[in-house]
């Protein structure tokens, strides 16, 4: 027990940790957007719901390592390219991901977001549940290969995990309810998502796109964002002229 607590073992804890809030943050983003359909009583525990089934799925990889490792040897090969189970499942985990933010894109320029508030509570909540497993099935993979080329001891991997998902569950609700009381977070958040979907997909295909290019252009049109909505609160409000009888 105390061979874990070596200088080598904490500072792969800590950075794993670090990587693991940040290859978080589009999971994060995911579930905010999906559980802000849900009635405003259910968005707070479908959160927390998606992000320990986030959590367990990313403990169970772990523990089947090998399973996880043989998905990054070669299954057929097509144009040239050698596909992996690897491959498979961030190629269409990124078309879905590219279909479901085009759809809730489509709903919110063309108002159809009312049209599905029919649908009985419970189904949609299961289906929330649903479409965060499986996508968190395609952020944990990336994930789980990373703290497997970083760490050696699996108690470390399980704890980087365990204290990431604590993190994203603190903010995952301010998050939320940042998004939903400005529209125009959401759009942003949506196409962060659509280009996330792009990138997974160019990966699986074998192309793959540097993610520190993807945050530095998700930071930067964040920041940007954020100065227009500082701008809109510190404008002066119009004055409205009142016509005399």
């Amino acid at each position: 027990m105390l061979e874990l607590f070596t200088a080598e073992n904490l500072l792969a804890l800590l950075t794993l940790t670090s990587l693991e809030i940040v290859l978080g943050i589009d999971n994060v983003i995911f579930i905010a957007i999906l559980c802000g359909k849900l009635p405003l009583s259910q968005q707070d525990r479908a959160r927390k719901i998606g992000l320990f089934l986030a959590m367990f799925m990313r403990i169970a990889l772990l523990l089947a390592i090998g399973w996880v490792m043989g998905l990054t040897k070669p299954l057929f090969a097509l144009f040239a390219h050698e596909f992996t189970g690897r491959d498979l499942i961030l190629f269409f985990g990124g078309l879905f991901l590219i279909a479901k933010a085009t759809y809730e894109i489509h709903g919110k320029l063309e108002g159809e977001e009312d049209a599905h508030a029919t649908r009985k509570a419970g189904a949609s909540f299961r289906s929330v549940l649903v479409q965060i497993m499986l996508l968190d099935i395609v952020f944990s993979l990336d994930s789980v290969i990373t703290a497997v080329g970083m760490a050696r001891e699996i108690a470390i991997m399980i704890a980087a995990v365990v204290i990431a998902v604590g993190v994203m569950m603190a903010f995952a609700g301010p998050v939320s309810r940042f998004v939903d009381k400005h529209p125009t977070f959401k759009m942003l958040a949506l196409s962060f998502l659509l280009l996330i979907g792009v990138v997974l997909v160019a990966d699986g295909l074998g192309r793959h796109i540097e993610k520190g290019y993807i945050y530095f252009a998700m930071g930067f049109s964040l920041g940007v964002e954020l100065l227009n909505l500082k701008s809109r609160k510190g404008a002066p409000k119009p004055v409205q002229l009142h016509e005399s009888a």
